[in-house]
């Protein structure tokens, strides 16, 4: 059986009674809720009307009444209650007109979902969904959203100065803003964002101009921080989400980035007040307002080098000072003294640096920076490097000045190694660290030998292994040494026939990594002879194809000395033992038959018989009786001489080692430019002048800085060596010959 058609007109007034009933509903009048019937009712009347034949079917007509629908709607009601509202009674009319909209946008695309299903979708025309908001947009929002905004960024602004505000409202009009956009943006960015971000930076503008004026730097800091926190509190509680790193940028600027330089410069409470009062918290307070800002940290790690620097330079010029006054300090103190103190400064300024700055990478050059200014200076004459190595001696010797447990010299020594890698010379502070371990390991005075072997660990893992290497040999070679005296000793009980009266300790050391000590053809007395013979003896069966170089000026002997009152042990050095032997021969002797006799040069006799006749023990006696050698005097063994002690030690004055081990230094640095510039030509063959001499630098800078000249005079060597030659047409460029 055949439908009956409706007409449209017909159709549509049916239509229009259901939505007058859901605009009555909206409007809150008395009326019934829809039932299922109803619903029903009007699905299907719209139904019909979409489904009847040509002509008759009405899909298009009533996809214009749809929209028609919203738009009388909105003229007659929706727009007339918000034109007459204002402010905040206007923003909650709109939140209630909206929230409205969306009702009847949902109940009416229920009524002509069948529209929806078949007629737009193969149209390809806007839903019905999107239709009725795109009303709301164009006939409301479009008018007003201006007013809204300005309302908005006034209660905004209400509550940056401490008002109380309906935040819910704000959150409900901000979301029409986003879901007018319906996926999209561009309304919320353009309508509200934009303005309301210029109009924070204006409030914020006014807000810092007085506080610069007003306020100390760690106050101001605080009002940032807490200008910060409530901004992204507001963004939780209204703004949308994608509004926060604009806003925060927004207030960064006007607050932190525009005053910068006032702000740190600050007299009397900017960044470098902050570092002189040690101001842990607020340091830790700018740290984190500044971090967050590109290039912000910049000029604070600046001010904390150049803050560290002149510290570090003070303690330094301390020093300085101290070494001239030379009558209120002993040289050994001073560089206990300063070390000590640039490792505390090192302590002080590192824990800044992982607790203030979070360990930031800025802040570790800038101390890196820093230190390295004041630890290359040189102090009283002497190189940063040697006093770094005096300093481990005085920690690592039995009777250093320092007395500490076994925890604080792990602890010290690791701080020393830190401290090395600011050093340029590491080469010098390793031939003095060398030096200074040889005499040590020589005569017995290191105190502990697990702390050797665990600070060239520490340099090992700093400077590599070709660092500490010969170290680590010298320390090995005493083991062995040691070993080597107990098979002589069992070689002497089994052999009573070679001993030679004496008892006798031979230390045997391998040539290459001790340092180079002078060995002189010393005419030996005959008892010394003997004992030298038994142990090449004894070390002839145990290899021959070693040849032992004899090192008097390191030996020690214990000699008797029989004086008139009592007999003193007197504790000498090989050599000034030779010169008292010779005594038992002979009543007197003159200085040339003394050198005659022992073939020595006149620098070390002079040095020896000081030692024995002008020094504190007078062993011999000499005429004239002056206070200095000079080469016509004559001696006799005093034998008169006498000590409250049993046993007593002659020292040697001290030689200055300085010059020699700055000679050694640069002679090694010669070798190693040499082999950096070979390195370099064999594997690129051809290069620059520039270049060579920057990729040289870079190579040998982890061990010291290569002076240029130098690097320019070792080229011209290996160029006369045909290891490099000239580019005949472009002097500036070097080939490899191999």
């Amino acid at each position: 059986m055949d439908r009956k058609n409706i007409e449209l007109d017909q159709g549509w007034d049916y239509m229009q009674k259901g939505i007058t009933k859901l605009k009555k509903i909206l409007e809150e009048q008395p009326e019934q809720p829809f039932s299922s019937e109803d619903y029903i009712m009007l699905y299907t009347t719209i139904y019909n009307m979409c489904t009847q034949k040509p002509p008759h079917d009405y899909s298009q007509q009533l996809y214009d009444k749809y929209r028609e629908a919203f738009q009388e709607y909105i003229d007659s009601t929706v727009l007339p209650s918000l034109r007459e509202k204002h402010d905040e009674f206007m923003l909650r009319e709109l939140v209630k007109r909206w929230l409205n909209h969306k009702v009847m946008v949902r109940w009416l695309s229920r009524f002509f979902y069948y529209l929806d299903r078949y007629f737009i979708a193969r149209r390809s025309l806007p839903a019905l969904n999107e239709v009725g908001l795109t009303c709301f947009r164009d006939l409301v929002y479009d008018e007003i959203n201006g007013k809204v905004r300005d309302a908005v960024i006034t209660l905004i602004d209400k509550e940056r100065d401490g008002e109380q505000i309906d935040r819910a409202l704000l959150k409900h009009v901000l979301d029409i803003f986003v879901e007018i956009g319906m996926g999209h943006m561009e309304c919320y960015e353009n309508d509200f964002e934009e303005p309301m971000l210029i109009g924070t930076g204006r409030y914020y503008s006014r807000k810092a101009t007085s506080w610069i004026l007003e306020d100390s730097c760690p106050d101001y800091m605080l009002k940032s921080e807490e200008c910060l926190r409530k901004e992204r509190e507001r963004v939780s509680h209204y703004l949308h989400s994608s509004s926060e790193p604009k806003l925060v940028e927004k207030v960064q600027h006007e607050l932190l980035v525009a005053f910068a330089n006032e702000l740190l410069e600050k007299e009397h409470s900017g960044c470098r007040a902050l570092l002189r009062d040690d101001k842990v918290d607020d340091l830790s307070r700018m740290y984190r307002l500044y971090h967050k800002i590109p290039k912000g940290l910049e000029p604070i790690a600046n001010t904390f080098k150049q803050h560290v620097t002149t510290e570090g330079t003070i303690l330094v010029q301390q020093a300085e000072d101290a070494a001239s006054n030379q009558a209120t300090t002993s040289s050994g103190a001073l560089e206990q003294v300063l070390i000590r103190k640039i490792i505390e400064l090192h302590d002080k300024y590192m824990a800044y640096v992982t607790d203030c700055f979070s360990n930031n990478t800025l802040f570790h050059k800038a101390l890196k920076e820093a230190f390295e200014v004041f630890c290359n200076k040189t102090v009283a004459g002497g190189s940063s490097a040697e006093l770094l190595a005096t300093f481990c001696d005085n920690i690592l010797k039995k009777g250093g000045s320092e007395k500490l447990g076994d925890e604080a010299i792990e602890e010290t020594l690791e701080k020393v190694v830190k401290l090395l890698a600011y050093i340029g010379d590491k080469d010098l502070f390793a031939e003095f660290y060398r030096k200074k371990l040889a005499r040590r390991l020589l005569f017995d005075r290191s105190a502990n030998d697990d702390h050797e072997r665990s600070i060239l660990t520490k340099l090992k893992q700093q400077c590599g292994g070709q660092f500490t290497s010969k170290m680590e040999g010298m320390v090995t070679d005493l083991t062995l040494a040691r070993e080597n005296q107990t098979g002589f000793e069992g070689y002497l009980s089994s052999n009573p026939a070679a001993h030679p009266g004496l008892d006798l300790t031979v230390t045997v050391l391998t040539t290459g990594f001790w340092p180079s000590y002078k060995s002189f053809d010393l005419n030996l007395p005959a008892e010394m002879v003997r004992c030298v013979e038994v142990f090449k003896g004894f070390y002839e069966t145990k290899t021959k194809h070693r040849k032992l170089t004899w090192i008097y000026s390191l030996g020690t002997c214990h000699v008797n000395g029989k004086f008139e009152q009592k007999t003193i042990e007197l504790v000498v050095s090989t050599y000034q033992a030779a010169v008292l032997l010779l005594f038992n021969s002979s009543d007197r002797l003159s200085y040339s038959e003394i050198m005659a006799q022992l073939n020595l040069t006149h620098d070390d006799l002079v040095r020896l018989l000081h030692s024995l006749s002008c020094a504190k023990y007078k062993i011999l006696t000499k005429e004239p009786n002056t206070r200095s050698i000079s080469q016509t005097d004559s001696f006799e063994f005093n034998s008169k001489f006498t000590d409250r002690m049993r046993r007593i030690k002659i020292p040697l004055p001290p030689v200055d080692e300085r010059k020699k081990v700055v000679e050694d230094v640069d002679k090694d640095r010669r070798y190693a430019i040499d082999a950096a510039l070979v390195r370099i030509m064999k594997s690129r063959k051809v290069l620059g002048h520039q270049q060579l001499v920057s990729e040289c630098v870079e190579q040998l800078s982890r061990m010291f800085k290569p002076d240029i000249k130098a690097i320019k005079k070792r080229m011209e060597d290996l160029i006369t060596r045909d290891y490099l030659e000239r580019d005949k047409e472009n002097p500036n460029l070097f080939r490899y010959l191999a």
